[in-house]
């Protein structure tokens, strides 16, 4: 029978990161941090079983010493696995009642009790919330509405509130998902070691979904607020954002916003002033660079 013992280790909490099967409708008891650690824990899994062991079962192991380390028994997972691109996904197109949120870090994630903890902070609440399996990875999806109204959210500064938070959480409590994501070049213990050129990685394609609407893609360089700059842009020039998905994969960001003019589909003309607004904002030099 195979057994598998990690320990994770951090300054600000612990996870498990073992391999799981696809659970369904998870009970919102467990996830990012849920048992904060002062000193090394383990998860032994055997079977469907995970065993909680005490600090003595790794004695030379101390948090101040390393950041995670990991311990394999006939598994797959090590500490010198390559870490997986985290994604995390802000979908407010597949439910008509409720904002969609799904995030993927390979199959080291497990419920997230911590982050639906920091989301109810927002005045949010999880509505429903389900596990499953894929090539990827193991995929955390559940959807939210704000508490104040039950319905979805739809104010870009919150559903960017949203994105940070539950990117802040993941370098938290995966401080090995820091040298994937943008924003562990300010916030991780380890920044990216590529660089995005913002100039190549920048793309814009709008296309007719429907007579009342146009398809915006946008594919850039992610950093934080760019959710928020993307929809203003957008709003700027009278063109109204119906609904969309915001995506962050590693160190790019990946929108899709159905959009329209006075209830049309966005004719030619003004999609080349689209177009070349969002060029122009997102590939300008930031106020630090352009004052050298």
């Amino acid at each position: 029978m195979a057994a598998v013992a990690a320990t994770f280790v951090a300054s600000s909490g612990l996870h498990s990161a073992t391999n799981a099967r696809a659970v369904d409708n998870l009970p919102l008891a467990f996830g990012f941090g849920a048992t904060p650690a002062t000193s090394p824990l383990s998860f032994n899994q055997i079977g469907d079983c995970c065993v909680l062991l005490g600090p003595s079962s790794f004695p030379e192991l101390q948090p101040q010493q390393l950041r995670w380390a990991a311990v394999v028994e006939d598994g797959s997972f090590n500490g010198t696995d390559t870490v997986p691109t985290p994604k995390v996904i802000i979908d407010q197109d597949s439910d008509p009642d409720a904002t969609v949120v799904e995030i993927t870090f390979g199959d080291r994630l497990g419920a997230l009790l911590d982050t639906m903890s920091a989301l109810k902070n927002l005045g949010l609440n999880v509505v429903k919330a389900n596990v499953f399996l894929d090539a990827s990875g193991k995929h955390n999806k559940f959807a939210i509405t704000k508490a104040s109204t039950g319905r979805k959210v739809d104010d870009p500064e919150l559903l960017e509130a949203i994105r940070l938070t539950i990117i802040n959480n993941l370098l938290e409590y995966h401080p090995e998902s820091s040298s994937q994501l943008a924003m562990g070049a300010a916030f991780g213990v380890e920044p990216p070691q590529q660089q995005i050129d913002v100039d190549i990685a920048t793309h814009i394609t709008i296309s007719e979904d429907s007579p009342e609407r146009s398809l915006l893609y946008v594919e850039t360089a992610d950093r934080p607020g760019l959710l928020v700059d993307l929809v203003k842009i957008i709003s700027d020039i009278n063109i109204t954002v119906e609904s969309g998905e915001f995506d962050t994969e590693g160190l790019l960001a990946k929108a899709k916003f159905h959009v329209s003019y006075k209830g049309k589909a966005t004719i030619k003309p003004l999609q080349q002033v689209l177009s070349n607004s969002l060029r122009y904002f997102l590939r300008r030099p930031s106020t630090a660079d352009s004052s050298y």
